[in-house]
């Protein structure tokens, strides 16, 4: 089939009238159901946002699960998961597919999704709060969460054991595994609080008890089993020694509190750490999350912070170069102020929507130096970017702008006043643009300046990547338009192969069309 971009008619370019009213009070384009859940799974947190609390999104993404294929549903989790890095989201769709027993695909997308101790927790605490319509976990879930178990060593059961509502314990208690060994059968009696004798213990936990009740050298167990213990500054370094990449992101404060960076050695050896290549791949690390970790840093060294630059320049290696003229209109309004995986009661992040937006316009310009970023809020927003400073600097200069009304139409209609001619134009917003709003019938001022570029630009392309949860967008899905949401590295991907003509009529619900559903034997039972 013929490109229709490269051979638009005016009948082509007609902006349809819009079919909603966004939280901002805007018109704006409704996405289709299929379309619709693939943006909640990859940007929801379930925790309120600037327009939307976490109740309306729950009851959303439950609207939508029932309006498409349980297939699809399951592809999600996965693509939530695997390419999004989220968490909760992931968990709630499993729940879904288990409270409608649909456990043909429920068997086939658990390991992959549930895949660490923090997952299955999620998910045996959403199923059985009731929000997908059933309290029990039921044979099938049972069977899985205990073949979850028995596919980890003692060690990483113990390991997966911090947490709580529910706890590693009270989801043993929940399933009742069948021990494979005398170890595995202490494990859990002393997970569920009996009185095990130590030299029966798998080596970890006794190591873990001898240390709670001796002191001595520190165990290599998880951080959260220590944070509640009294530790010097001996014990603190042998933590950050041996602590994870993640471990290690996370703790630069904490590991400044306690003395750490003043031992001999240890900050180059965190520096070393934070900067590893292969560590940040193994860690999925979010981009933002490095931003985050430099904003508050604190009193550390200035070799770690350096450090953390680097590892964002690696974090943000697969932003794709693209041949052209390239445009990112970063959103820095008000609306994006909102914490970017929403408001939570006592662990709200430091990251706003605005840092993200700023992020991604700032690592698209490092790979592409004569791409031009305009931020926008109520018009466009002057702000001096220079493509040879970092992808840090240059995003906390745009994430400090933040504030305003919000104009998706501004840089396209500044770029249609300057007759610029384009290949490919990125948007990084919430999508809540009121400022510009006519009359519905009209559609979008978005679409109908995008519309005025077209006319000079007959191959450009323009990218919508929404960075929360709500379910329109400003520009609605043509063979020239590209929606899609989340905040990790996966999207760089998908609009790269947009913008070399690599994807498919539905675009970003294409990809995710296209995750496997391998089969899976394990016996799980039938009830």
């Amino acid at each position: 089939m013929a490109n229709r971009s490269l051979f638009a008619t005016l009948r082509d370019l007609v902006t349809p009238p819009t079919d909603l009213v966004n939280e901002g009070g805007g018109p704006a384009y409704a996405l289709p159901p299929k379309h619709a859940l693939a943006q909640y799974a990859a940007t929801g947190c379930l925790n309120g946002t600037y327009y939307a609390s976490a109740e309306t999104q729950l009851e959303t993404v439950l609207r939508l699960s029932g309006e498409v294929p349980a297939e699809f549903v399951a592809k999600a989790a996965v693509h939530a998961r695997e390419v999004s890095f989220m968490k909760d989201m992931p968990a709630l769709l499993c729940a879904v597919l288990a409270a409608r027993r649909e456990h043909a695909l429920l068997r086939r997308v658990f390991p992959r999704v549930i895949d660490s101790g923090k997952m299955l927790r999620n998910f045996v605490q959403i199923l059985r709060s009731g929000v997908t319509g059933r309290k029990s976990l039921g044979t099938v879930p049972k069977a899985l969460v205990r073949a979850w178990l028995l596919a980890r060593s003692d060690e990483q059961v113990f390991f997966a054991s911090v947490g709580e509502r529910p706890s590693i314990a009270d989801i043993v208690k929940m399933v009742h595994p069948r021990p494979a060994t005398d170890a595995r059968k202490a494990l859990y009696g002393w997970l569920i609080g009996k009185d095990i004798p130590e030299d029966k213990l798998p080596t970890p936990v006794a190591a873990f008890e001898r240390f709670k009740r001796d002191g001595g050298e520190v165990p290599d167990v998880p951080f959260e089993m220590l944070t509640a213990l009294d530790l010097d500054t001996t014990a603190w370094t042998s933590i950050a020694r041996r602590a994870g990449w993640t471990l290690t992101r996370m703790s630069l404060g904490t590991f400044a509190r306690h003395g750490v960076f003043g031992v001999d050695g240890m900050t180059g050896v965190i520096a070393a750490r934070l900067r590893d290549a292969g560590a940040i791949e193994r860690a999925r690390a979010f981009p933002y999350q490095l931003l985050a970790a430099h904003a508050n840093a604190g009193a550390v060294p200035d070799e770690v912070k350096l450090a953390l630059q680097d590892a964002l320049e690696i974090a943000t290696r697969n932003v794709p170069e693209i041949a052209g003229r390239v445009f990112v209109f970063p959103d820095v309004s008000g609306s994006m102020l909102s914490p970017a995986t929403g408001h939570r009661r006592g662990s709200t992040t430091a990251v706003r929507c605005v840092d993200v937006a700023a992020l991604f316009a700032a690592a698209i310009l490092r790979r592409n130096p004569s791409a031009r970023v305009i931020p926008f809020a109520e018009d466009v927003v002057d702000v001096p970017i220079n493509p040879r400073d970092s992808v840090m600097t240059n995003a906390e200069r745009l994430a400090a702008v933040g504030g305003g009304g919000t104009n998706c139409s501004a840089p396209l209609a500044l770029l249609n006043r300057e007759r610029a001619k384009g290949d490919l134009c990125v948007y990084v917003s919430d999508n809540q643009s009121w400022v510009d709003a006519g009359a519905a019938a009209a559609g979008s001022a978005t679409l109908r300046q995008w519309n005025a570029f077209l006319q000079r630009n007959p191959r450009a392309k323009l990218v919508c990547i929404d960075v929360a949860p709500y379910g329109h967008t400003q520009a609605a899905e043509r063979d020239d338009i590209l929606n899609v949401g989340g905040f990790s590295d996966g999207v760089f991907e998908v609009v790269s192969r947009f913008a070399r003509d690599g994807l498919e009529a539905g675009h970003w619900v294409g990809v995710i069309e296209e995750v496997k559903l391998e089969d899976r034997d394990a016996n799980t039972g039938s009830g």
